[in-house]
């Protein structure tokens, strides 16, 4: 049986839109929270476009690529959330701009 193919544009204009829900997240809000979650939606949107790229050309290097991004987003949630507990330590605050009280 045949699976139903999604179509390639439809594929990378879902992954279009997604990054720049990231990318919008990223720039206006000031959470480190926040900001750190628009950046695992953008790089959900970047393995996303490898997927369906790999699908397109009967290739696997979309899932390897997928794989590459999936353990490159794992290390940055444990480093970033390692960096918010310092500054929330130090800060006593999750705020982008109260951090800049850390300064020398």
């Amino acid at each position: 049986m045949d699976p139903v193919a999604v179509p390639v544009e439809q594929g990378l204009a879902l992954a279009a839109i997604l990054f720049s829900i990231g990318l919008t997240g990223v720039m206006v809000r000031r959470n480190i929270i926040i900001i750190l979650m628009s950046v695992e939606v953008m790089l959900n949107a970047c393995a996303l476009a490898f997927i369906v790229a790999g699908a397109k050309w009967g290739e696997a290097d979309g899932q390897i690529m997928f794989m590459l991004i999936l353990s490159v987003a794992a290390a940055e949630v444990a480093v970033g959330l390692g960096l918010l507990l310092q500054i929330n330590r130090r800060v006593g605050s999750i705020d982008i701009d109260e951090t800049s009280r850390l300064r020398g």
